[in-house]
């Protein structure tokens, strides 16, 4: 199934330490699991490895398993972006056709969760995370799709939103960002991370019990795309290739790609030591040294 392979050497600027060795697996190249596709994202592992991605102009959610290869999950698909997989087996989808959050079952019914907030569409949600111990957040920023009748922003900013346990009340919970987009949590779920793509930021904050967020401080000057965790600490950030931070925001380096720009990246295999990247036309894999947390 693989059908390119690239070093990751050839990638990395030589003439900068990355830091990346002790992250990335000796010899490792950057492997393109397969292609075709109009435009990558939102990658969500399984608990067996498998990945569920996005190819959101075709409007289908695709699956990739390490055995038996490529297939379709659900087509149409809501113009889906970014996913989840929950503890139990539910497909959490970005469905930004109509501007919606879905939670798919494992046979493949859909349940629209949310569709508006204070009765107007929302912008485009785009990505989601529920954090270890069940809060659900999801990034609202507007960009204008082709299959959209309007071009105006639907709500009055691009906020973060949090889904109450009822799964039916959702607050606005981060209001001060110009375009937030990636987010994760660390493995306890004591502190989330979130990208302000269109800021040029990331920030991390505090979840609280009841859900609110505190403590809001700045991780980074990078915004992103897509971002994912290891057990390290470790954030990666999407853009130009792949960045990686340590936890304490110290860049350790850059992983490139053939293609120009990364969307997106989640860790897969049985043993999560395969950081996995969307991009573009492409969904990719590097070995690792380091477990990934999701």
């Amino acid at each position: 199934m693989i059908a390119v392979m690239f070093s990751i050497f050839s990638y990395v600027k030589a003439q900068e330490p990355t830091g990346l060795e002790r992250i990335i697996q000796k010899g490792a190249v950057v492997e393109k699991l397969a292609d075709g596709f109009e435009f990558t994202e939102g990658p969500a592992v399984d608990k067996k490895g498998s990945i569920y991605f996005t190819d959101q102009p075709n409007d289908r959610i695709m699956v990739y398993n390490f055995k038996t290869g490529l297939s379709v999950f659900l087509q149409p698909a809501g113009r889906a972006n970014g996913l989840y997989l929950d503890k139990k087996g539910y497909l959490w989808a970005c469905a930004d056709e109509k501007n919606q959050v879905w939670r798919i079952s494992p046979d493949k019914k859909v349940e629209i969760i949310t569709g508006t907030f204070n009765d107007k569409p929302y912008n485009g949600p785009n990505d989601i995370w529920i954090t270890s111990t069940g809060h659900i957040y999801f990034t609202d920023p507007f960009y204008v799709r082709k299959y959209w009748d309007h071009t105006n922003m639907p709500q009055d900013k691009e906020c973060v939103y949090y889904i109450k346990p009822d799964l039916k009340t959702v607050v606005r919970i981060v209001e001060d960002l110009r375009g937030p987009n990636g987010i994760v949590s660390t493995p306890d779920g004591k502190k989330i991370y979130i990208a302000d793509i269109k800021g040029n930021k990331t920030w991390s904050y505090t979840v609280n019990p009841d859900g609110s967020l505190t403590d809001k401080t700045l991780f980074c000057e990078m915004g992103s795309d897509g971002i994912t965790i290891d057990s390290e600490g470790n954030l990666y950030l999407t853009g130009r290739g792949v960045t990686v931070f340590d936890k304490t925001g110290k860049k350790l380096g850059n992983i490139s790609l053939p293609e120009r720009s990364a969307t997106n990246v989640c860790f897969g295999d049985k043993n999560r030591k395969s950081l996995i990247i969307t991009a573009g036309k492409g969904l990719y894999r590097i070995k690792t040294r380091v477990k990934g947390t999701y």
